[in-house]
């Protein structure tokens, strides 16, 4: 049988009693000693200081009238010192006008008891302050706790920070692709949140590309959003229908993507929902077909003049396509630009409680021709960030932005 280890007895409240009488040492002690209290004595303050040191008293009993250092001296050092200036200390003494009583309090004495004693009080006062220190103690160590504890959670949510980004594009993979050219601005309103998007390679002439918001915010949204973008691998059979016997495959349409999303992450397994804007864009020609869960219009602007919203039908994926899915077909021209966005841009408040909105969105889009995507993205960060007066965000932001630049041999 395995034996069970006993656990550490509380240790007994330690009262100190200071005063250069014994007769008033032994009174206090005869007082004290029928509650389980452990009693300690010493006859002069230079006395008291080394013992208070070594032995660390949960209250100090301090006589003021004491020949060489007095009372008010020894809660002056004790005061002075960050080790022992917690400690609560009693005053006694036979003084007993009021200016006695206050000079002893702003010495930093937490109570002033005068002579003769009165049993009853000094029980009293002296049960106060022990139980005082004792959930003083009590909050200092749920602080201490408190404090790593926040420590250790920073610590895993920048990891999961690190995890998230490394989720969104990486611009070294893209610039191989000699078709497109791509930029974004990406901000999280925490460490982490529920927005990630990407452009991804489906072969050597497509790209998909999608957007995805997931419902709330910190960790939770977050292992949706990482568990998804696992499901978005090319490889992983969403994007894809793969024939290992064949070694073939089909590209599924936008609205396959979603249905097949919408199967595998329903509301009441994960407790989230998330909206999608997901399209394929064939490099070759320039053909873009989009689907939309219930996300925030993709816009088109058109190297020639132009923006056009794309937003087929859909509802959100994980009511278990209560709304079919639908696809939208364009054709992208060089230098035409797609953009898709979470509603953290539009939704964004300012102090007057004004939303910055589609509209201004749109404006910040239309931009002077020549400007390069990644001017583009950084004249709406300003255009949100100014119109927001500095508050801070209360939804993950993401914008992702596409150039097709035409048709090209495979890169």
């Amino acid at each position: 049988m395995a034996s069970v280890e006993r656990m550490a007895e509380p240790r007994r409240p330690r009262i100190l009693v200071v005063d250069d009488t014994v007769t008033n040492r032994r009174l206090l002690q005869a007082i004290l000693k029928k509650k389980d209290y452990e009693i300690l004595e010493a006859a002069d303050g230079d006395a008291a200081i080394e013992l208070i040191h070594a032995t660390r008293p949960d209250l100090i009993l301090l006589d003021i009238m004491m020949p060489r250092k007095d009372g008010y001296e020894v809660c002056r050092e004790l005061q002075t010192d960050p080790a022992t200036r917690d400690i609560p200390v009693i005053f006694l003494s036979a003084k007993t006008l009021a200016e006695d009583r206050v000079k002893g309090l702003e010495m930093g004495a937490v109570d002033y008891i005068t002579k003769p004693y009165d049993r009853a009080e000094i029980l009293a006062r002296v049960h106060t302050h022990i139980h005082l220190r004792a959930l003083t103690e009590s909050l200092e160590l749920a602080n201490r706790d408190l404090s790593l504890y926040r420590e250790r959670a920073e610590a895993d949510l920048k990891a999961a920070s690190v995890i998230q980004r490394s989720l969104i594009p990486s611009q070294g993979t893209l610039d191989r692709i000699a078709q497109i050219d791509v930029a974004w601005w990406f901000s999280p309103c925490q460490s982490i949140g529920g927005d990630v998007f990407n452009v991804v390679r489906l072969d050597e002439y497509h790209v998909g590309i999608y957007v995805i918001d997931v419902s709330g915010h910190g960790v939770p949204s977050a292992m949706v959003t990482v568990s998804v973008s696992q499901q978005l691998h090319p490889q992983s059979g969403v994007l894809k229908e793969i024939s290992p016997m064949l070694g073939a495959y089909r590209l599924r349409e936008p609205s396959e993507v979603l249905e097949r999303l919408d199967e595998q992450f329903p509301l009441e397994r994960f407790g989230k929902y998330f909206t999608m804007a997901y399209s394929v864009l064939d490099l070759r020609d320039g053909s873009l077909k989009s689907a939309r869960a219930a996300h925030p219009p993709s816009y088109l602007v058109r190297k020639q003049g132009g923006i056009e919203r794309i937003e087929p039908a859909g509802t959100l994926v994980g009511l278990g396509g209560l709304v079919p899915f639908q696809t939208d077909e364009r054709r992208l021209e060089p230098g035409d630009r797609l953009f898709c966005y979470t509603d953290g841009i539009v939704e964004y408040p300012n102090p007057a409680g004004e939303r910055f909105g589609d509209a201004r969105l749109r404006e910040a889009l239309q931009t002077e021709a020549g400007d390069s995507l990644e001017d583009l993205c950084a004249s709406v960060r300003w255009a949100v960030e100014s119109f927001s007066g500095e508050l801070p965000p209360e939804d993950d932001i993401s914008l992702l932005a596409l150039e097709y630049r035409g048709a090209a041999n495979p890169g």
